[in-house]
């Protein structure tokens, strides 16, 4: 598989949060407006690259009964470095607003089904294009996500004011229950698309297989064969 094909699958094809349904806690908690979507995506994105390079450097002198351990001590020093330099440099309404979700990305599973499923098992080239593809999905789907429901909620993007005249907030889609409702139509949408796109070509579309929570071994701690 070229360069090109594993970054891009993650854009669409294989896409972290409209295909394979990962990292929905962040998903759905910080995605209130585009902007913490935004900073959530570029967040994961630099642990998700550095991790994943790291890894895919120390894949065969990383003995496998303790390649999970090996794996989180990795991405906890990427997610230490990214959280102090936000800290730094980010905007206070920003930190606030990602809190503890910034931190969890030591647990989030993409970072881990990325080091497990493919860091560990190919090329530093391959494993730099599998994780900018990625975590560019994950934030694209984030800002997409946060973006919505900003727009339907306060009528601005970027908390910038579109529709200057909208001056009492409707507080369903910036709430919980808003988040959900709006995942699942973008959801619904994303499958419509692909089947439209596979009955096209006389296929019945299927989702990715190998990469979802059902084919990963990661919670279990289960050692290879």
């Amino acid at each position: 598989m070229s360069l090109l094909t594993e970054f891009m699958k993650g854009l669409w094809r294989e896409n972290p949060v409209l295909v394979l349904l990962l990292g929905m806690c962040p998903t759905l908690a910080v995605t209130s407006n585009a902007m913490n979507g935004l900073g959530m995506g570029l967040a994961t994105l630099c642990v998700l690259l550095g991790s994943n390079i790291v890894i895919s450097i120390i894949r065969n002198i990383v003995p496998k009964k303790i390649r999970i351990p090996c794996y989180i001590v990795v991405i906890a020093t990427f997610v230490t470095v990214v959280e102090m330099l936000m800290k730094a440099y980010a905007p206070p309404a920003l930190n606030t607003a990602l809190g503890i979700f910034i931190p969890l990305i030591v647990v989030n599973c993409i970072v881990l089904g990325r080091a497990e499923a493919f860091a560990s098992k190919s090329s530093i080239s391959s494993s730099i294009a599998d994780g900018l593809g990625m975590g560019i999905g994950f934030t694209l789907a984030l800002v997409a996500l946060g973006g919505a429901r900003e727009f339907l909620s306060a009528g601005s993007l970027f908390e910038y004011k579109i529709i200057t005249s909208w001056t009492t907030k409707f507080m369903l889609p910036s709430q919980s229950p808003g988040a959900f409702i709006i995942l699942g139509l973008f959801l619904a949408g994303m499958n419509w698309i692909n089947m439209r796109k596979a009955a096209k070509q006389n296929k019945v579309y299927t989702p990715p297989q190998g990469f979802d929570c059902k084919h990963c071994n990661i919670c279990s701690f289960k050692d290879d064969e």
